[in-house]
């Protein structure tokens, strides 16, 4: 006999989120090495810009963080050729230089304590997107997860290698998890190493979905009330982990070589 059919939807809802809580812990790996993962898994789903783009987390020690060497694809990234650099980008572990716009990073993460990754590429749909200087529009339930949660900065200020544009991205990011570039690409401000790589998965597929609808015609609004009730639902530590643990998986089973044998 079933016993939550009289139930309203909040109380099924609270059930739900225990249940996912508790099916998707933490998991044993690294940072190191869902940092690899994560650049394995979105050079797989098209975030490729040759050497453009960067991928850091938080390591252990403050002020510093990982990330991926200059001169290597995201698809040649490996637990073991990760760089680990202060916020100056000088190397501090691995060989190798860091890409020079990683500065930015420093900038985000001196700005807000609370982003533990941050994932910056060009992807396709995205990078369209930019060209048309306009903001990323959330009108479909997958990508509620970056429902009010986008910014945007439509003025391109140029190559970011300095710490104006250090100080010009993180303004615009505010206390969002994302911000769509013009003219460039998209920056993920994540919680965790597997929320800003789910973030990642979400903002080309949302560019792409965006896209195909003004072709079409005019995009609707979501209703602002259920589309925050989606973005909390869909954005939380557990769903990250449960969308970082699938990805994880397809990765690996393709690329056996991003993770060490020790």
């Amino acid at each position: 006999m079933s016993t939550t059919f009289g139930e309203s939807k909040s109380e099924l809802m609270t059930r739900a989120s225990r249940e996912i809580a508790r099916n998707f812990a933490e998991s044993s790996l690294t940072t190191r090495q869902r940092v690899a993962i994560t650049c394995r898994a979105l050079f797989d789903a098209g975030h490729d810009s040759g050497l453009a783009g960067q991928i850091t987390a938080r390591a252990e020690e403050p002020h510093t963080f990982y990330t991926q060497q200059l001169g290597l694809g995201f698809d040649e990234i490996t637990e073991d050729n990760l760089l680990l650099v202060d916020e100056d980008l000088e190397v501090l572990s691995g060989s190798g230089m860091a890409n020079p716009a990683n500065r930015f990073h420093s900038w985000i993460y001196r700005a807000r304590p609370d982003v533990a990754c941050v994932v910056h590429t060009h992807p396709f749909h995205v990078a369209a997107l930019s060209m048309l200087e306009v903001p990323l529009v959330v009108s479909q339930m997958d990508i509620a997860p970056l429902y009010d949660d986008c910014a945007f900065l439509p003025d391109w200020p140029g190559v970011p290698v300095g710490n104006e544009e250090g100080e010009i991205i993180t303004a615009a990011l505010g206390d969002k998890k994302a911000v769509l570039l013009a003219h460039h690409g998209h920056v993920i401000a994540g919680a965790s190493v597997e929320e800003a790589c789910s973030l990642a998965m979400l903002i080309e597929r949302g560019a792409k979905l965006q896209l195909a609808a003004m072709a079409a015609g005019s995009i609707a609004p979501l209703p602002e009330r259920l589309a925050r009730e989606a973005h909390d639902w869909t954005l939380t530590p557990a769903r990250s982990r449960a969308n970082f643990s699938y990805y994880a998986r397809r990765t690996l089973a393709a690329h056996g070589d991003v993770l060490s044998d020790s």
